[in-house]
């Protein structure tokens, strides 16, 4: 199974988590893909996370996760000893975010939500200092990123496996290009096209 988590103001719609829900169904495994709308509250989020996460067994389940949701995808890889693929992840949302301490609007819909002082503290909860079992990460980084820093994304996950991209920005433009290696991390073959559809 393969949980998407998306980022900050995001949601279900953003480019990279329609790609991935559209390679699921030309591969015909849209019911082992699940992206949820997560909540303000990233503790929250995390057992909304979990709950479903819970549907699989550990060795079964690969968790995406892109920017703010890298950072919580590391939690769940440690907690639950499960896969994790990090695009552009953050690494101190509790620093990054506290400016965003009110109201602000999600990207897709401009519906206006409150972002609360007390998250900052759910997301301390969430710190991940240091990774275990390297190998059961992916990271995929873009120079370019006018949000993160790549170099911070780098340094959090030695060991792992990394695709490290010149350029590009914060939402990887071109991630169709690395969606092929993502899903064979995930343990998924993306040749295996179903009859009568297209990949």
């Amino acid at each position: 199974m393969i949980l998407y988590l998306h980022g900050f103001r995001s949601s279900p719609q953003s480019f990279k988590a329609r790609l991935m829900a559209e390679r699921m169904h030309a591969l015909a495994r849209e019911q082992e893909y699940h992206c949820p709308q997560l909540p303000a509250s990233p503790a929250a989020a995390i057992r909304l996370a979990q709950d479903i996460a819970s549907q699989s067994a550990p060795q079964e389940l690969t968790v995406i996760g892109s920017s703010l949701g890298g950072f919580y995808a590391t939690w769940l890889a440690e907690q639950l000893g499960c896969r994790a693929v990090l695009l552009n992840p953050a690494i101190k949302p509790p620093h990054d975010l506290a400016s965003y301490v009110g109201v602000t609007t999600h990207y897709h819909s401009d519906e206006p939500f409150e972002f609360k002082h007390a998250y900052i503290d759910e997301l301390k909860a969430l710190m991940v200092d240091t990774i275990t079992r390297p190998q059961r990460y992916f990271l995929i980084a873009a120079t370019g990123d006018e949000v993160l820093d790549w170099h911070d994304m780098v340094a959090h996950y030695p060991g792992a496996q990394q695709t490290v991209i010149e350029g590009s920005d914060h939402g990887i433009a071109e991630f169709a290009d690395y969606a092929d290696d993502v899903l064979r991390f995930c343990g998924i073959d993306p040749l295996q096209v179903a009859p009568g559809k297209l990949i």
